[in-house]
């Protein structure tokens, strides 16, 4: 027996909007998951920088290719 069709229609409603939040969920874990792996990144390159010699230099870009390298290692 099928379903009235304003009952189909709030069905389908309530689908896309749990699609949507779904979505918008998962957008948020990613966003969290590169913050953390820039957080990480910067503080092992702070450690890493003050074990180096002196003089040398640690620039964002470091910082920015490590976290890249760890969100890619964790992705996995």
């Amino acid at each position: 027996m099928p379903l009235p069709t304003q009952l189909q229609e709030q069905l389908e409603y309530q689908l896309a909007i749990t699609s949507a939040q779904n979505e918008q969920q998962t957008k948020i874990q990613a966003k969290t998951v590169k913050l953390e792996a820039l957080r990480m990144a910067r503080d092992i390159a702070m450690e890493n920088h003050r074990a180096a010699p002196a003089g040398t230099v640690l620039s964002a870009t470091d910082i920015v290719a490590l976290a890249s390298e760890l969100e890619a290692f964790t992705s996995v």
